[in-house]
């Protein structure tokens, strides 16, 4: 049988092809139904062959929802989301869920947009990244009737559940590793800062722990844009010129810090005894530097994996009991760059 390649394909072209009734190929195309094997196998193949992909609106006409997770995130661009995304994947891969992506570029009113379509399609779940969201935003995802995860973040109520980290915690737990090395001439430098919430968050907890000790962060420098090497190397070659004493850098992420740890070293600045530093997400990339780059793990495949769960046993069972918020513990990676006693 032919198909006229502007039609597209149907159950009966299916049907005709295998030869067997429009009934039994859509009992086997939706796993319904007693059908022997051999009958089953000859509609797969048909289908196979064909190139025909069941039409999955019109059952969800009748139950409302579509076996789509929408997965709305910041950024495709640095290496942070790809590992979540992984985590996700790896989960919704066993179960009739797909996760479809929209991204926000960190923009509230983006990311209202972005919810307001992927809802209008009606999805078995929202996982969305962090938990400051516009009124409105907020409204359409606590009216959605649909199990909602907001990831990364912990530090907040969130509207269904949450998974991620206190990023408060780990910038006071990064503050006390470098003072206990006995650095005191501390710099920050961040990316993304009035935007990235989860990195101002560090950033608050990180000064408030060196208050408690009375020390403060010398200087600071705030870019607005992507993360970069070059972008490191340029703030770090800014700051040091401005004063020459500081003894540690501290970056919201590990691009930056590696950007930083290439002017260090071109400079032949002594790391870590002249100068240490450190970032933050445990990008696995830079391991490949030639200096291993003090971090701390921001625990990003784990929380989707566990986001992913939580969406895929909510729709398995609406009544499931869940935790409302799983905080995981990132850890410090002192690297070649922290270290000096």
């Amino acid at each position: 049988m032919t198909n006229d390649a502007s039609r597209p394909l149907t159950l009966r072209d299916v049907s005709e092809a295998s030869g067997v009734s429009e009934m039994t190929v859509s009992r086997v195309l939706r796993n319904r139904g007693d059908v022997s094997q051999a009958t089953r196998e000859k509609v797969l193949e048909a289908a196979k062959t064909l190139g025909y992909v069941p039409n999955k609106i019109a059952g969800a006409l009748a139950s409302q929802r579509v076996n789509l997770v929408a997965v709305i995130i910041p950024s495709l661009r640095n290496m942070v989301f790809p590992e979540v995304m992984s985590g996700i994947s790896s989960v919704l891969e066993e179960t009739d869920l797909q996760p479809v992506v929209g991204v926000t570029d960190y923009l509230p009113e983006k990311e209202e947009r972005v919810l307001y379509e992927m809802l209008s399609w009606r999805p078995s779940g929202v996982i969305i990244a962090g938990l400051e969201h516009t009124d409105a935003a907020r409204a359409m995802l606590k009216a959605s009737g649909i199990p909602v995860v907001e990831i990364m973040d912990t530090d907040g109520k969130p509207i269904d559940s949450a998974v991620g980290i206190s990023h408060r915690r780990a910038g006071r737990e990064m503050a006390r590793a470098i003072l206990k090395q006995g650095y005191q001439r501390i710099g920050f430098m961040g990316t993304k800062m009035p935007l990235d919430h989860r990195a101002r968050k560090r950033f608050e907890g990180f000064t408030e722990a060196l208050a408690k000790e009375g020390v403060e962060v010398v200087d600071q420098e705030f870019y607005s844009g992507g993360s970069a090497l070059a972008k490191g190397r340029e703030m770090t070659a800014t700051m040091l010129e401005r004063d020459p004493e500081l003894d540690f850098l501290y970056y919201s992420n590990d691009m930056i810090a590696a950007g930083g740890l290439l002017h260090l070293l071109d400079k032949g600045i002594d790391i870590p005894g002249q100068v240490g530093l450190a970032g933050f997400n445990g990008v696995e990339l830079l391991q490949g530097l030639p200096r291993q780059l003090a971090t701390m793990d921001a625990c990003r495949t784990e929380i989707g994996t566990r986001a992913a769960q939580i969406i895929a046993n909510r729709v398995d069972n609406a009544d499931a009991e869940l935790e409302k918020i799983v905080e995981l513990t990132p850890t410090i990676a002192y690297g070649d760059t922290l270290k000096r006693r």
